[in-house]
């Protein structure tokens, strides 16, 4: 295995490449790092790994939304920016991800870890990717993830009291592992509605998320295997 290979798979967090173009603020926090978009007060993406030890833990869920102090007073979305806009509160990074620490919880309870997502998706096709994660990483002993928001070119939907903020058109999860023999990677695309979308019918290649969000979600990998990685699609590669 390619030297840059080996010493990413012991990175805590894969990062994708800086934006080319658009608004970043990378913000890290214990659990995981954003790229923050100041125009849209949303994250651009939010990266975080997850291990078999991670999949669970004593810390309870969180109750409360934070405003995030790592993001400029400006774009420092408050909980109640959501109030009365007909959608959730939608974690990226989720909170049963960060059951194992509890700083980790706090933090993936700021607003700068949320996108405004339509409930059914938040609590039904997203939540059962979420759930699948966690198995994945079980499985797998470790995983690389990236999400975030889908903004197609069109004027999108706007909420917020004290700060605007922009309603995606969908979200984007990309998964990778490392597994020394049996590296792989899988992407997902949800359209932000109240739909049923099964994963299975979700998945897609990182290689089409990369081309629909303008984002290079696992850069530092060697080229010859993230190019093959990244151009496949099986879901039963994930079982």
């Amino acid at each position: 295995m390619h030297i840059l290979t080996i010493l990413v798979a012991i990175l805590a967090i894969l990062l994708p490449k800086p934006l080319s173009k658009g608004s970043e603020m990378i913000v890290r926090h214990k659990a995981y790092t954003l790229s923050y978009n100041k125009s849209r007060n949303t994250p651009n993406w939010v990266a975080w790994t997850l291990t078999a030890n991670h999949t669970d833990g004593p810390v309870p869920r969180a109750s409360k939304f934070l405003a995030d102090p790592l993001i400029p007073r400006a774009y420092r979305v408050e909980y109640y920016d959501y109030k009365e806009s007909g959608y959730d509160r939608g974690h990226m990074c989720p909170a049963a991800d960060n059951k194992w620490n509890a700083q980790a919880m706090k933090e993936c309870f700021y607003m700068s870890n949320m996108c405004p997502q339509d409930p059914a998706l938040n609590s039904g096709s997203w939540a059962s990717l979420e759930k699948a994660c966690r198995q994945w990483a079980k499985t797998e002993g470790k995983i690389y993830i990236v999400c975030g928001p889908v903004y197609k070119n069109r004027k999108h939907e706007r909420i917020g009291v004290s700060h605007v903020v922009e309603v995606p058109d969908g979200f984007f999860k990309a998964v990778l592992s490392l597994r020394k023999g049996h590296e792989k990677a899988i992407a997902f695309y949800y359209a932000n509605n109240s739909k049923k979308q099964p994963y299975r019918h979700a998945c897609t290649a990182v290689d089409n998320i990369e081309a629909l969000t303008g984002l290079d979600l696992f850069a530092d990998l060697d080229d010859k295997l993230e190019a093959r990685l990244e151009r496949r699609c099986n879901i039963n590669d994930w079982k």
